[in-house]
C-alpha cells in the first residue's frame, strides 16, 4: 500500500506540472530572484523562454556557455535576441581557448575524446556560471532524450546544489515550433537546413530523414548529452513555496 504522504507528494507534483510555462517562470522569479539565472544554447526552446519572459515583464540573468565553437549563425542569433528583447546574454567561456586546449590536449579533442572536450568547454564553465545562484532555468523537454524523459518542471539539482526549473518539460517539438512561428520568435536558420539540434560545429551534422532529432550530435557515437543535464529528484510545491498551498 502506498503511504498517504507519498500520494500527497505525487499530487502536489502533478499540480506543479500542470502549471503553464509562464506561470512556472513567474513562480521561479517570485521565489528565487535575484538569485535566479537561465542557461541557453540558442535552441528554439531558449529563444521561446526569453520571449515568454519579455511578454510577461519578467527579468532574470541569462547566460550561454560560449565554447568558442558555435556556428556563425548561432552567434548572429545571439546578437539578434539581445537586440529584439533588450536583454544581455552573458558569455561564460572555458578557461582555455580552443588554441590553448589544442596545445595542452592535442588538436581536435572533440574527435578523440568528446566527453573530455564537453567537460572542459561546457561542464566546468557551467559549474562556475551557477555559483551564487539558488535556481536555474533550462529548456529541457521530456521528449528530447531518454535521460530527460523523467524530468520534472522543478527539480532538486543535487549536482550543482540548487533548484532546476524546466518550464517546457511537457512541451512537444510541435508545441515549441508552433509558438515560435505564431509569435515570430527569432531562431537559428540552420534549423531549416536539416539541423534540428545545434551544438558546436565540429560535433553537429544534419539529420537524415527518419533519424532522431539529436542524431546529428556526436554522430557515430552513443553520446547524446554533453554532460550538463542529469536525472534529478522532483520538488514538491511546499518545498518550492515555503509552505502549503
Amino acid at each position: 500500500m502506498v503511504p498517504e504522504r507519498l500520494l500527497q507528494m505525487r499530487e502536489m507534483q502533478r499540480q506543479l506540472n500542470l502549471r503553464t510555462a509562464t506561470e512556472l517562470l513567474r513562480l521561479a522569479c517570485e521565489r528565487f530572484s535575484p538569485r535566479l539565472t537561465m542557461a541557453t544554447g540558442f535552441g528554439p526552446e531558449g529563444a521561446l523562454l526569453i520571449d515568454l519572459a519579455a511578454r510577461s515583464g519578467l527579468r532574470f540573468d541569462i547566460f550561454t556557455l560560449d565554447t568558442g565553437l558555435f556556428f556563425p549563425e548561432t552567434y548572429e542569433l545571439w546578437r539578434t535576441l539581445e537586440r529584439r528583447y533588450d536583454v544581455v546574454i552573458r558569455a561564460v567561456r572555458p578557461q582555455l581557448t580552443v588554441d590553448e586546449q589544442a596545445e595542452r590536449h592535442g588538436s581536435a579533442l572533440w574527435a578523440r575524446d568528446p566527453d573530455l572536450c564537453c567537460r572542459l568547454r561546457k561542464v566546468l564553465p557551467l559549474e562556475r556560471a551557477l555559483e551564487g545562484f539558488d535556481a536555474w532555468i533550462t529548456g529541457v523537454r521530456r521528449e528530447q532524450t531518454a535521460l530527460r524523459s523523467k524530468a520534472s518542471s522543478m527539480e532538486l539539482d543535487e549536482r550543482f546544489g540548487l533548484v532546476k526549473v524546466n518550464p517546457l518539460v511537457e512541451w512537444t517539438g510541435e508545441d515549441v515550433w508552433r509558438y515560435v512561428r505564431d509569435h515570430h520568435v527569432p531562431f537559428n536558420p540552420l534549423h531549416e537546413r536539416g539541423y534540428p539540434s545545434i551544438g558546436c560545429f565540429p560535433c553537429t551534422t544534419p539529420v537524415r530523414p527518419g533519424e532522431d532529432p539529436r542524431g546529428g550530435r556526436w554522430r557515430g557515437r552513443e553520446k547524446t548529452e554533453c554532460g550538463i543535464h542529469r536525472e534529478n529528484a522532483p520538488l514538491t510545491l511546499p518545498v518550492i513555496q515555503g509552505g502549503e498551498r
